[in-house]
C-alpha cells in the first residue's frame, strides 16, 4: 500500500529515493505513449545505418519522469499535482543502467505548493538529470494498493531476433527447399538467404514458383532450381539430395507434412537415425525470459515411453543448441502427482527417473506437472510443489501430439508467440513449418536449424543465452 505525507506532515529537507534499472521493454513503452518513434531510442534497430544493431538511449524525457514515479508514490504520494518542472540533462541513460532518483523538499509555500530538488544518477554516480519539481501536496491522507492497475504486456520478440543474430555469424547451410511454390514459403528461403542462413536449393513446380517470384519481386537468378511438378517427387529429391552430400538440410515449402516425412522416415534412402524422430516448435512469447521449447507437435501422434525418452533427449538438443545451459525440462500431464489412472502422470514420473540416472542427459527434467505449475512460480508455490524446474521450465514435454499441437497454436493465436519448427533426429534437421506460417516463422526455423547443426558439430552452442531475459 502506498501512503502519503500531507502538505502538514512535509517538512523541509524530507528526502526519498528509489533505484530503476532501465531496460528495453521501459524504452518501447514509452514510444507508445509519447509518440515519439526516434530510432535513437529504440532497442533492436540500426539507426547508424551500419548494418549493426546498435544500444538505445533512454529519451531524456523519460529519465526526467522518472521523478513522478517518487512523488507520486512516496514523497508527497497519492493525491499529488504536478505544477511545474524545471530540469538539465546532463548525459543520457542505457538500457541496463541502475538509475537512483531522489527528490528533497526544499521550500513550503502557500496553497499547498511544496518545491523539490530532483536529481537521477547512475550507480557510478555520474548525475544524468538534476532541476526542480513544484507539486501541490496532498491534504488528506491517501492509501492506494498499485497492484490493483492492469499490467502491461510488450509485444516484442526479442528471442528470435537474438536467435537470427547469432545464426548470421555461421557459414550458411545449403539447404534442399521442397515444393516453395507460394509466396509464403519462397520468402521465408530467400529471406534466409539474403540474411546469410542458407544456400537454397529449390525443387518443385518451376512455373509455380516463378510465379511466386513474380508476385514478391524476386530474381530467381542466384538460386538453383529443380524442376519437378508433382509435390512427392519434390520432397524424394530433396531427401536424396542430402545422401548425395549436397545439402545438409532439409526445409519444407508449401506441401503437406506427410508428403515430406513420408520421404524422411522410410526405411531405403530415408534419413533415419537410431533415434526416433520428433518436432520441436520453438515458442518466442512475449514476457517470457527464455524461449519456451514445446515437444511433440507434429510426428508422433500418441508416443509410448520408449518413444518419449528420444523425444525428451531431442528437445533437450534443442535447448542446448540455443545456448540454454542445463535446461529446465517440464513434462506435462493433467495433474502434477502420479495417478495410475492418467498414463501421461506415470510416464512423466519415470521420465524424471530416467533423467536422475543419467539416462536422459543435458538437463534438469522433473514430472509429472500441470501446465500451470511448470510455467508459473506463484502455481507452484501455492500448490506446495518444491522442483527446479516446477514454474521455470523452459522445456515442455507434452503427452501426445494434440495436445502439443493445441498449445502450440494457442500460444501463437491468442498469447501472439512466433514459432519455429525443427525435426530432430534424423540425419540432417528439418525445417517444418505450417503451410500458413509467415516468412518471419521460416526464417527463424532456418536460424534454429543452422544453430543445432553448429551444436552438434562442436558440441558447443554459437552463443550463451541470459536467463535474465536481457
Amino acid at each position: 500500500m502506498a501512503t502519503n505525507k500531507t502538505y502538514d506532515q512535509i517538512k523541509v529537507g524530507d528526502t526519498a529515493e528509489i533505484v530503476r534499472e532501465c531496460s528495453s521493454n521501459d524504452l518501447l513503452v514509452f514510444a507508445h505513449a509519447s509518440g515519439n518513434h526516434n530510432p535513437i531510442h529504440l532497442p533492436d534497430t540500426d539507426w547508424t545505418g551500419d548494418g549493426l544493431v546498435d544500444k538505445p538511449v533512454a529519451p531524456a524525457m523519460w529519465v526526467g519522469g522518472l521523478a513522478s514515479a517518487v512523488l507520486g508514490n512516496i514523497l508527497p504520494g497519492p493525491g499529488t499535482i504536478y505544477k511545474a518542472q524545471s530540469f538539465r540533462f546532463l548525459g543520457g541513460a542505457a538500457v541496463g543502467d541502475k538509475l537512483h532518483v531522489r527528490v528533497t523538499a526544499t521550500e513550503k509555500r502557500p496553497d499547498n505548493i511544496v518545491l523539490f530538488d530532483m536529481s537521477v544518477t547512475r550507480g557510478d554516480g555520474t548525475r544524468l538529470v538534476e532541476g526542480v519539481a513544484e507539486v501541490a501536496a496532498p491534504t488528506e491522507l491517501i492509501e492506494f494498493d498499485s497492484s490493483d492497475i492492469p499490467a502491461i504486456l510488450v509485444q516484442r520478440h526479442r528471442h528470435f531476433n537474438r536467435m537470427i543474430e547469432l545464426a548470421k555469424t555461421l557459414p550458411a547451410l545449403p539447404t534442399a527447399v521442397a515444393a516453395p511454390d507460394d509466396p509464403n514459403s519462397l520468402e521465408g528461403a530467400l529471406m534466409a538467404a539474403r540474411e546469410g542462413l542458407i544456400m537454397p536449393i529449390l525443387i518443385g513446380a518451376k512455373s509455380r514458383i516463378e510465379a511466386a517470384a513474380k508476385e514478391l519481386d524476386e530474381d530467381l537468378g542466384p538460386y538453383e532450381l529443380i524442376d519437378i511438378e508433382d509435390e512427392m517427387e519434390a520432397a524424394g529429391r530433396a531427401v536424396a539430395l542430402v545422401h548425395e552430400g549436397r545439402v545438409k538440410a532439409v526445409m519444407k515449402g508449401h506441401l503437406h507434412t506427410d508428403h515430406l516425412l513420408h520421404h524422411v522416415v522410410k526405411r531405403d534412402g530415408g534419413l533415419r537415425t537410431k533415434r526416433r524422430i520428433s518436432h520441436v516448435f520453438v515458442m518466442d512469447i512475449p514476457g517470457r525470459k527464455t524461449p519456451v521449447l514445446i515437444s511433440d507437435a507434429a510426428i508422433n501422434i500418441t508416443p509410448d515411453l520408449n518413444t518419449k525418452v528420444d523425444i525428451t533427449q531431442n528437445a533437450i538438443d534443442a535447448a542446448l543448441s540455443l545456448g540454454l545451459e542445463m535446461p529446465r525440462v517440464g513434462v506435462l500431464s493433467a495433474i502434477e502427482t502420479v495417478n495410475p489412472a492418467i498414463p501421461s502422470s506415470l510416464d512423466a514420473a519415470v521420465l524424471s527417473k530416467m533423467a536422475e540416472r543419467g539416462q536422459i542427459t543435458g538437463a534438469i527434467v522433473d514430472g509429472p506437472l500441470a501446465m500451470d505449475n511448470a510455467v508459473d512460480v506463484q502455481a507452484a508455490r501455492t500448490k506446495g510443489i518444491t522442483s527446479l524446474v516446477a514454474g521455470h521450465a523452459e522445456v515442455l514435454i507434452v503427452p501426445n501430439l494434440e495436445s502439443g499441437n493445441m498449445l502450440a497454436k494457442e500460444l501463437t493465436f491468442i498469447a501472439h508467440a512466433e514459432a519455429a519448427g525443427l525435426v530432430i533426429g534424423a540425419k540432417v534437421p528439418i525445417m517444418l513449418t505450417s503451410r500458413a506460417d509467415d516468412s518471419r516463422a521460416r526464417l527463424a526455423s532456418c536460424a534454429l536449424a543452422l544453430l543445432y547443426m553448429h551444436w552438434q558439430a562442436t558440441g558447443n552452442p554459437a552463443g550463451i543465452l541470459d536467463r535474465d531475459g536481457e
